[in-house]
């Protein structure tokens, strides 16, 4: 939590002394293709449906405006995601034979109706392993991938992994990449350990090669561990070109997975009585998982609303979540018919709900007077982009 809040005032403080306009909210009148563009997916599993259905609809917006070849990552100069998002940051970013996108948007969602049912199948697990093998993932994955490394993606993407040898966050991005080749990892090896959710699925080992011929190893799992929400990470990793005066304003869209429906269930005189084992499994639940998930994704969720506050753009920063997920579809590995029908139903019905900000006492999503429906903050969203993608193609 320290470090954390060391790195808002960090960033608050570089914000106020270098960017010119950083105090106004972005239109398109103050666009001059000096605006750096941030999308961040978040991890849950099958629930990566939701961010899917989101990004189909903002794709469908860029493409009225500037053809049905458009494609998202050629709106963004950076794109994160964990877990279930590392993987629809990687569809969304690999590059066909011609170098232009293999994949649209809509194609995250036939990915998850079509493979979800096999990824998290029963059939092939062990009861002393984990829930499941990983192999349909990890076959399916390398179908699709190939052998795309990090530095050939479409735009600048970073994803989250955790070294459970090393018992440190590894993150793999493209920049990283192309300075080093112990980070130019294969894209498919990047998403397998990214999904590798404890418990869930095997960890993932797999090797790279430094400059000088030496072998680097990997001991990976799922990078929600360290950022469930790599809004944070995105953020920190973009920030060197702003510093460095390439960019004067800051636009982020941030996708949620949805969360659980908030419920008030532990307080501190049942929790105070538990042994070790009631903090992994109590009545069905899993204590310790559900806080460490839900502090990582709501505390950067406040820090970052808290950063876009302070600088008087609110505007420019758009999270779009549902924390109101109950029964079935809270379920990051339920992939029947009905459970994923369910959740791009909740996606469309999300677009339509009013645009939201975490209330930084409470942690609940209120809405915001006068910012309209997610819808409308997409399409506003769209011709900022649009603009800023004709300024530098015209410069």
């Amino acid at each position: 939590m320290k470090r954390t809040g060391f790195l808002v005032l960090t960033l608050l403080i570089s914000f106020a002394t270098t960017l010119e306009c950083a105090n106004k909210p972005l239109t398109t009148q103050t666009t001059q293709g000096r605006t750096v563009t941030v999308l961040s997916i978040d991890g849950g599993g099958i629930r990566g449906i939701i961010p899917g259905t989101i990004l189909a609809f903002l794709e469908s917006k860029l493409q009225e405006l500037d053809g049905p070849n458009a494609r998202i990552a050629q709106y963004f100069d950076l794109i994160s995601g964990t877990s279930t998002g590392g993987l629809v940051t990687a569809i969304l970013t690999a590059p066909d034979e011609d170098n232009q996108p293999l994949f649209a948007a809509k194609d995250i969602n036939k990915f998850y109706f079509e493979h979800g049912p096999k990824i998290f199948a029963l059939d092939n697990a062990s009861a002393m392993g984990p829930k499941y093998d990983g192999k349909y993932l990890r076959l399916i994955i390398r179908e699709l991938l190939g052998n795309i490394t990090m530095n050939q993606t479409l735009t600048d993407v970073i994803i989250p992994t955790f070294d459970i040898k090393l018992l440190q966050p590894i993150m793999f991005s493209t920049s990283d990449a192309k300075a080093r080749s112990s980070k130019n990892a294969l894209l498919a090896d990047v998403c397998v350990a990214t999904t590798a959710a404890p418990t869930g699925f095997p960890a993932h080992y797999f090797e790279t090669k430094y400059e000088d011929g030496k072998t680097r190893n990997f001991n990976l799992i799922d990078g929600g561990v360290a950022a469930t929400n790599p809004t944070q990470v995105a953020i920190t990793h973009i920030f060197n070109k702003i510093l460095k005066g390439k960019f004067t304003k800051l636009l982020v869209v941030s996708l949620g997975a949805g969360k659980a429906k908030f419920q008030e269930k532990y307080n501190a005189s049942v929790v105070s009585q538990w042994s070790p084992i009631n903090w992994i499994f109590d009545k069905g639940a899993t204590p310790l998982i559900d806080v460490y998930s839900a502090a990582s994704t709501d505390m950067v969720d406040i820090e970052v609303s808290s950063l876009f506050e302070a600088l008087g753009a609110e505007k420019n920063y758009l999270r779009i979540q549902d924390d109101n997920l109950i029964g079935n579809t809270s379920s990051t590995d339920l992939a029947t018919t009905a459970n994923m029908e369910a959740l791009a139903n909740i996606g469309n019905k999300l677009l339509e709900k009013s645009v939201a900000r975490v209330n930084i006492e409470t942690g609940a999503f209120e809405p915001v007077a006068g910012q309209g429906t997610n819808s409308d903050a997409l399409i506003r969203f769209s011709k900022l982009l649009s603009d800023e993608k004709k300024i530098r193609l015209a410069n």
